[in-house]
């Protein structure tokens, strides 16, 4: 076994060689000197020679020594022991979790052998348990203090989490637990969502409103019959109206029909790797007004401005649970600044007032979690939503006649259909080349100045680029990209 010897000849000659410098020289008929004792060696036993051996707690193992056992040294015994049963073998036992060393000397105090042990809990059963549950895995299970780590590699996130819960869930705490398992090739999802939307609005009113004055001989009655349209809140146009005087009456009629139809498509497409997050936002931030600051000093103060954002966005974690199989947790959200509903707030600045107005959102969000697999498409969110409002206002009374009631009263009316869709499409994605990719503004050239100004054209009309003429196909025309 490799011995430590720690000797120290060069400092001994050094000294002798100094020492009989200085000394004075003795005389020729003196006597030859006594002979220099020997240098004492000093043999260091430690942990650069041991050998690291790992037990479990009530485990043991068997160690055959090369030379009769003598004495035994063991650190702290109530890590391990060690049990001679022979000359030379010997037992370790692991007692409790902990780190100690064991050494063994011969008759003469040579080190036979050296371990340096780190006593564990016993793993075996839950090696087994992975094993079983995951045969194709390739997963370490190490004790470090008194947890557990583990380490090798995987196929899938799915595989790394069900090793780690059936570790914890043997270790008694998922806290001892450390999970240090690689993911092989982590699979990429890309995911393509298509929101289609539809609002048909259709708003009618009709309102007559009387002003004049009766008279009959000293007495006088004026009247002003003025029908508001609560409905939309506001009238279409306040200026619309037909005027008409017959006497001292006179009449104002205000019809007013708009109709309209909003179409949104948006179809987003993102990218992300098995069990990451990824996020898209197609659209902007607007300004809102958060309140005001003022220097007491100076007296000026200033709009603290905030931004919210819109548009088109997407959130979406993958998981890729087998071959084809995804697990999906998305969030997908359409939102748009809208005045309907905008908040109007009067503030007191100084010596002015302000007024601060605060647009709404019109917001259409949805969020789930579903398992699909890669190429299946997944309605998220399908909904039709129909509103309906029918506002009447006038005189009390005089606006219930049957025929003469129509002049004391405003009717307004409002219809509001939404169809919204929400398409979510799933694939298991792999890198493709860059000459395969097509980008939007692929071949696309300014139009000449005569053909701009002459002709009135924005872009040349040309050939697919990259690819030959094939006259003896029968399509016949101009294709490329066109602006119209």
């Amino acid at each position: 076994m490799t011995q430590a010897t720690l000797t120290r000849p060069a400092a001994a000659a050094t000294a002798l060689f100094v020492a009989a410098a200085l000394a004075p020289c003795p005389p020729a008929n003196a006597a030859e000197p006594a002979a220099q004792a020997p240098v004492p060696t000093v043999q260091v036993h430690g942990d650069h020679s041991s050998q690291f051996v790992t037990l479990g707690v009530g485990k043991s193992v068997v160690v055959d020594l090369p030379g009769d056992i003598k004495d035994v040294l063991v650190a702290d015994p109530k890590i391990a022991n060690a049990v001679v049963r022979t000359s030379r073998r010997a037992y370790l036992i692991g007692v409790a979790v902990g780190q100690t060393n064991v050494f063994f000397f011969d008759a003469t105090g040579k080190q036979l052998m050296g371990f340096d042990i780190a006593v564990t809990r016993d793993l075996n059963g839950i090696r087994a348990a992975l094993k079983r549950a995951l045969p194709d895995a390739d997963i370490r299970v190490e004790g470090l203090a008194d947890g557990i780590m583990l380490s090798g590699s995987v196929a899938s996130p799915t595989e790394a989490q069900q090793a780690y819960d059936l570790a914890a869930r043997l270790a008694g705490d998922g806290n001892k637990v450390v999970n240090g398992i690689m993911i092989r090739g982590r699979d990429q999802v890309m995911l393509r969502v298509t929101v289609a939307e539809v609002q048909r609005d259709i708003i009618k009113q009709l309102g007559i409103d009387l002003s004049g004055s009766l008279s009959y001989g000293q007495t006088v009655l004026n009247f002003n019959n003025s029908n508001p349209f609560t409905a939309l809140g506001r009238p279409l146009v306040s200026s619309n109206a037909v005027t008409g005087t017959w006497r001292s009456v006179s009449a104002s009629l205000r019809a007013m029909e708009n109709a309209g139809v909003i179409r949104t498509l948006a179809e987003p497409n993102l990218t992300a790797v098995s069990g990451e997050t990824a996020n898209f936002l197609a659209g902007g931030e607007f300004p809102v007004p958060a309140g005001f600051t003022c220097d007491p000093n100076t007296r000026n103060c200033q709009t603290q401005i905030q931004f919210k954002k819109f548009g088109v966005g997407l959130n979406f974690t993958p998981v890729v649970m087998s071959e084809g199989r995804i697990s999906l947790k998305v969030l997908t959200e359409v939102s748009e600044v809208s005045a309907d509903n905008a908040l109007t707030i009067l503030q007191s600045v100084g010596d002015e007032n302000r007024t601060l107005t605060i647009p709404s959102i019109k917001t259409r969000r949805t969020e789930t979690t579903v398992e699909i697999p890669s190429g299946g498409a997944l309605a998220l969110a399908g909904m039709i939503h129909e509103q309906t409002k029918q506002h009447i206002n006038g005189m009390p009374g005089l606006m219930n006649l049957p025929v003469l009631g129509a002049l004391f009263r405003s009717r307004d009316y409002i219809n509001r259909q939404t169809e919204l869709m929400v398409l979510v499409t799933p694939y298991v994605v792999r890198a493709v080349a860059q000459k395969d990719l097509s980008k939007p503004d692929d071949g696309f050239a300014d139009a000449s100045d005569p053909a701009s100004m002459l002709l009135g054209r924005f872009n040349r009309l040309y050939g697919a680029p990259g690819r030959s003429a094939q006259p003896q196909q029968s399509y016949r025309g101009t294709y490329g990209f066109i602006l119209d």
